[in-house]
């Protein structure tokens, strides 16, 4: 089966259920697919049992829901849409990170697979979109970074490898302040109490950053 055949809905859903797991350890369940895809549980309850009839998911009552190989296949061949738009948008029309996620969204459903393949080609087989994340191969092979989350890191020299796009405010707040992939990051304490860490990027005054922030940077460590 080719992920061409699927519904756009059954390709959302699997593509959701993908991101959800790819860098966090936390079971993926109904009610985390419906706050991401913003969809009501009920919406989403049907999609999965649908995918459940198709052989795409497993799900028992009120557990988590995995994909099964045949899903994992078509959910990757998804992202690897996804992703080989979003870097096609930046490198070759001039988008910034911060504007391609929606347009990948809706361009991922009507490009054909031979587009995405000389997508690749033109694009000399990138092997990270604009903002990190790994592009499947066509075998369906990820070469995922080994990456920290700045937010739990201790103070010292780190590269930035991953940055989340799930908020383009903040990625335009990291763009203003040399916050990018492959940046240099030193890394330390903020105020007592505050929550916050401080980053140094390219020699300049330490910049504050909360939580929130330092949760969407993953970093490699350079010490």
């Amino acid at each position: 089966m080719s992920v061409s055949e699927l519904s756009a809905s059954a390709q959302n859903h699997l593509k959701v259920i993908w991101g959800l797991q790819e860098w966090s350890d936390d079971p993926v369940l109904p009610s985390t697919i419906a706050e991401k895809s913003g969809l009501r549980p009920s919406s989403v309850s049907g999609a999965i049992s649908k995918l459940v009839e198709r052989g795409l998911v497993e799900h028992e009552p009120y557990g988590a829901v995995h994909l099964t190989d045949a899903g994992r296949r078509l959910a990757l061949d998804m992202v690897r849409r996804h992703r080989l738009i979003e870097t096609f948008l930046v490198r070759a029309l001039g988008y910034g990170w911060d504007e391609v996620h929606d347009e990948a969204e809706e361009l991922e459903h009507a490009v054909s697979d031979l587009m995405v393949e000389r997508l690749d080609a033109f694009l000399g087989h990138p092997r990270r979109d604009p903002h990190g994340d790994p592009i499947p191969a066509v075998d369906g092979s990820v070469q995922q970074p080994r990456a920290e989350r700045l937010s739990t890191v201790a103070p010292g020299r780190y590269v930035v490898e991953r940055i989340s796009d799930d908020d383009p405010d903040l990625l335009r707040f990291f763009a203003d302040n040399g916050i990018e992939l492959d940046v240099e990051l030193v890394v330390g304490e903020g105020p007592a109490y505050s929550g916050a860490i401080t980053v140094g990027v390219g020699g300049g005054a330490p910049l504050p950053l909360g939580r929130a922030a330092a949760e969407a940077v993953r970093v490699s460590s350079l010490d």
